[in-house]
């Protein structure tokens, strides 16, 4: 009978140690309490089964990595663990996590976003995307200036002059864009924003030869380009003002465009003084004959579109009408221009 009774013992403490040994290792197995604070934990290539299982205990994700490296041992799982930045609730069940780390469910890369309407000036483009890209405007104003170090051949076309405002005016494309904030930096976006004219430049079939047959260089596209722009709001209108800065230029007129009067100015004005319009700037079109020495804003596909394909008119004059429509009346003699200057006043809103 004693040793039946020792035999029992035996038995019954084995069985506790091994239910005890069972429960160790279920718990083990058990996600960590829940947080809604996300952990963030980083697999680097080549890492292995035993390292991540102790990073992911370190992070606080899993309650015993000592376990983690057996299940994974005894499953025979974790050569297709991928690297990569994820991130994960406490609380995820550890099926979930090695789930994720297979299936390479990264953490999404944290972005800026900004978006440059067509029309903006460098100034203009320096203060959004200081604003909302959190890059600095200074920085960006200051290499917006610089004409090397970009490796996009349209800036090749820009002339040395020192009458430019920025280098870089007109170059960089209106758009929205998405840069991974760990680039962010004037350079990554200027060059984004170049490389994205650089494409969209190669989108109008044939520009190049139609640059050669108009007979006008790169730089002269863009500043006719960005006239239309800043003077033109309806689409249709784009071709046909493009048209009158041509004729006018091919007469030897002045161009007499307030958009290039306004460049000059720190904020624009609702309506030009005759003050104005005497600025001293290579830039004024109302003292200078010919084009500007560059671009004043960056302009929209369309409107590089309508520099490059004008429509033919012998219109010579534009004004804009009153009523609200944005629209333009258009004149061949400046008896007649006169004449719609008054009709654009008495429709005037």
């Amino acid at each position: 009978m004693r040793i039946l009774k020792k035999l029992g013992i035996v038995i019954l403490v084995l069985l506790l140690i091994g239910g005890g040994g069972a429960f160790y290792i279920w718990n083990g197995l058990q996600p960590v309490p829940d947080s809604d604070t996300p952990v963030e934990f980083t697999v680097s290539p080549g890492m292995g089964t035993a390292a991540i299982a102790d990073l992911l205990e370190e992070k606080g994700l899993i309650k015993n990595a000592l376990l983690l490296k057996g299940y994974l041992r005894l499953k025979d799982e974790g050569r297709n663990l991928m690297a990569g930045t994820y991130e994960a609730l406490p609380g995820t069940s550890f099926e979930q996590l090695l789930s994720m780390m297979n299936n390479g469910e990264v953490k999404p890369e944290e972005m800026i976003r900004f978006t440059i309407p067509e029309g903006y000036t460098v100034k203009q483009m320096a203060e959004t995307i200081a604003r909302d890209g959190d890059v600095d405007k200074e920085q960006f104003l200051q290499l917006a200036d610089q004409r090397a170090g970009w490796d996009v051949p349209i800036i090749e076309e820009i002339p040395d002059n020192e009458d430019l405002t920025h280098v870089l005016e007109g170059y960089l494309f209106p758009a929205t864009y998405e840069i991974p904030k760990k680039n962010a930096s004037a350079e990554t976006v200027i060059k984004t924003m170049l490389a994205e004219m650089d494409k969209r430049l190669a989108e109008i079939p044939g520009w190049e030869d139609m640059l050669k047959e108009r007979g006008v260089t790169l730089h002269e596209l863009m500043t006719i380009a960005s006239l239309v722009e800043r003077e033109v709001v309806v689409d249709h209108e784009r071709p046909l003002v493009a048209g009158v800065i041509y004729n006018r230029l091919e007469q030897d007129m002045r161009l007499e465009i307030d958009a290039t009067v306004q460049y000059l100015l720190d904020k624009p004005k609702e309506r030009l003084l005759y003050a104005d319009l005497e600025v001293q700037s290579p830039y004024n079109t109302y003292r200078n004959k010919g084009l500007p020495p560059g671009p004043i804003a960056s302009p929209s596909l369309e409107s590089i579109k309508a520099a490059l394909m004008p429509e033919k008119s012998e219109y010579l004059f534009y004004v804009t009408k009153k009523d609200g429509t944005q629209e333009h009346l258009f004149a061949k003699i400046y008896q007649e221009h006169l004449k719609n200057i008054e009709i654009s006043n008495k429709t005037a809103q």
